[in-house]
Parts: C-alpha cells; sequence; structure tokens
C-alpha cells in the first residue's frame, strides 16, 4: 500500500510503498477513503504537540473513513465491505489515516450514517467526541441550561452548538462578526468578542448570575474569561484547551466548578476504546434526526498535496473542516 511518512517534523511528508498490514484481535483492516484535517494534525506534524506523543517515522492522520476490508479474531461488529469512521489512529505510535489501508480497534469505529458522505464522515469524529465528552459527559448538559461556547464557529465549537441545541440548552457563543451568520444558523445567540467584554454579556443574557455551563474552546485568555461567566453556586467550565497555568480564584469565588477535555487519552492509554465509538453512535442518532450537519471547506486535496491542506489549515482561510480524499 502507499502510505505518507512523517520522518522528520516541520519537514514534507512522503509517499513511501509499504507492506499491506493485517488486523489482530479485536481489530479491522480499513480501505481508507478520507482523511480528516484537525489543527492537531498540522500541530504534530510540525513537532508542537508533545502531549499527543508522535514517534517518528509516523502516519499520521487522526481521522478516518473508509470500508472494512478484514477483519480480525473476536469482531463481530462489522462485516467486510461496511462503511466505518472513527478517531482511530495517528498518535502515541499508532498508524493514522494518511494511508491507502489501517488497521484499527473496533472499539473506536462506529457505522458510517445513511446520508453521510466518507468526507463528512472523516470530518466528524475528533471534534464531535470532543464536544460531546465536554457537554455530555462532564457537564451533564440538560434541557433549559443556558450553555456559553467560546469559539461556536470552529471545529469543536459548532459540534457543541449543535448538542447543545439538540439536547435542549438555549445556547450563546462567542465569535467574530464574519461569523455571526454561521454561528446563527446553528441556532445560537451570538456575542461578539471584540466589542463586549465578559461583564458585558454575563450582564446582558443572564442578568449576572452567569452561564450554567461555559465550554472553552480557544483557551488562554479566554479560559480566563469563561471562570468569570460561570453560573454561582453549581456553574461548571469545561476547555479542551486547558495547556497552561490559570488563576482558579474567579471559578472559586463563583463556587463553580472546572472539568477538562483530554480526547486523546483512550489512544495514548489504550483504556475505554468503547467511548469513543459509542459517542459516534450518539452523531449517528443526531444526523438521522437532521440536528447534525457537517461543512465542509470545498478544497479537494490527495495524498500528494497533505501539504497543502495543512497550509490551509494553519491560514485560517478554511470555510469548514478540510478533508484529504485518499481514495475514490
Amino acid at each position: 500500500m502507499q502510505a505518507l511518512i512523517l520522518t522528520s517534523f516541520a519537514t514534507p511528508m512522503t509517499i513511501e510503498n509499504l507492506p499491506m498490514p493485517q488486523p489482530g484481535p479485536g481489530q479491522v483492516l480499513v480501505r481508507i477513503a478520507a482523511s480528516g484535517v484537525n489543527p492537531l494534525d498540522t500541530k504534530i506534524a510540525a513537532g508542537a504537540a508533545p502531549h499527543a506523543r508522535p514517534r517518528l517515522p509516523a502516519i499520521l492522520g487522526i481521522d478516518v473513513a473508509g470500508a472494512v476490508a478484514a477483519v480480525g479474531d473476536g469482531v463481530d461488529t462489522f462485516h467486510v465491505g461496511e462503511t466505518v469512521y472513527g478517531m482511530a489512529g495517528g498518535i502515541g505510535g499508532i498508524q493514522g489515516s494518511l494511508a491507502e489501508y489501517g488497521v484499527f480497534d473496533a472499539a473506536l469505529l462506529a457505522p458510517v450514517p445513511q446520508g453521510l458522505s466518507m468526507r463528512e464522515a472523516a470530518a466528524l469524529p475528533l471534534v464531535f467526541i470532543t464536544a460531546w465528552e465536554g457537554l455530555v459527559d462532564r457537564a451533564r448538559v440538560q434541557a433549559g441550561d443556558t450553555v456559553l461556547v467560546h469559539g461556536g464557529a470552529g471545529g469543536v465549537g459548532s459540534m457543541a452548538v449543535q448538542i447543545a441545541v439538540a439536547l435542549g440548552a438555549t445556547v450563546y457563543t462567542t465569535g467574530s462578526a464574519a461569523s455571526r451568520a454561521a454561528i446563527e444558523a446553528l441556532g445560537a445567540r451570538f456575542i461578539d468578542y471584540r466589542s463586549s467584554t465578559v461583564d458585558d454579556y454575563v450582564a446582558e443574557h443572564t442578568g449576572g448570575a452567569g452561564f450554567d455551563i461555559v465550554y472553552d474552546t480557544v483557551g488562554g485568555a479566554t479560559l480566563d474569561a469563561s471562570f468569570k461567566a460561570a453560573r454561582m453556586y453549581g456553574g461548571h467550565v469545561v476547555s479542551c484547551l486547558g495547556w497552561g497555568s490559570y488563576a482558579l480564584t474567579p471559578l472559586t469565588a463563583r463556587a463553580a466548578t472546572y472539568s477538562g477535555v483530554f480526547t486523546l487519552l483512550p489512544l495514548l492509554s489504550g483504556e475505554n476504546h468503547a467511548r469513543h465509538g459509542a459517542i459516534l453512535r450518539e452523531a449517528n442518532k443526531l444526523i438521522a434526526a437532521g440536528k447534525l450537519n457537517v461543512r465542509l471547506d470545498p478544497r479537494r486535496f490527495s495524498l500528494g498535496t497533505v501539504h497543502e491542506a495543512h497550509v490551509a489549515q494553519m491560514d485560517g482561510s478554511a470555510r469548514g473542516k478540510l478533508v484529504v480524499d485518499v481514495a475514490d
């Protein structure tokens, strides 16, 4: 098979011919159709993501969609020819999706739902799982909650907005003026972070009480602001970018709580793989109900032009999720 290999950080990946992998117990061999491009993929390639524990040489690509080509012993959840998708590799020495074939743990995968293209499926896993883990697994979002999502036009943010809306929450989200239409189309109420301070929008939208749940997808100063936006006595802040040092005084002063989301942990630890597969089946339910949409950037990339896809991810030109077409 052909695969794209990273042999040194911050250098171009090269296409090489490698032996076809074979599935072991609990694994499936997937003929890969598409590979999603995430900011984390570009950081790994640049050597700027030590928390992903990359091991060189590496085949990158965290998100995958394709068709099952063979199944290992003990796998009865999928059959040959079935289309599957998942957040299944590309970190910690596990082969990723920038190859024609890959062997992945079956527990990490879910069937591609009817009506979803392979490109759309490849764009979904990391961002949906990250959003679901924060809102549902950590914050226990419920109908009637007020939810603030920081960065609602981004990959994780747009998923968080749609999940919260689907579960009956009233959702607000910060963004730039240029992202207003996209945010409102998801069902959220727009807050311009450039013209409103945290005190402004907490006062305007909650009467000063604070939001039941705040999901930070930006990190840095935005996470600090999140601590000030949580509801007194029981508000909950979640962040998927809580890497750094933060003062918890504003959170403590509001008797609120905080959870970090580290979506890579099952892959890195080898534990709790089945939770990722189960979360993607929740995505399938929302897709079937017409409550979840995937916005794709229209540009097309191949294994030979992955560098261009990474540049597009980093330069801010993407208008939706970028996807690499690995096979027809």
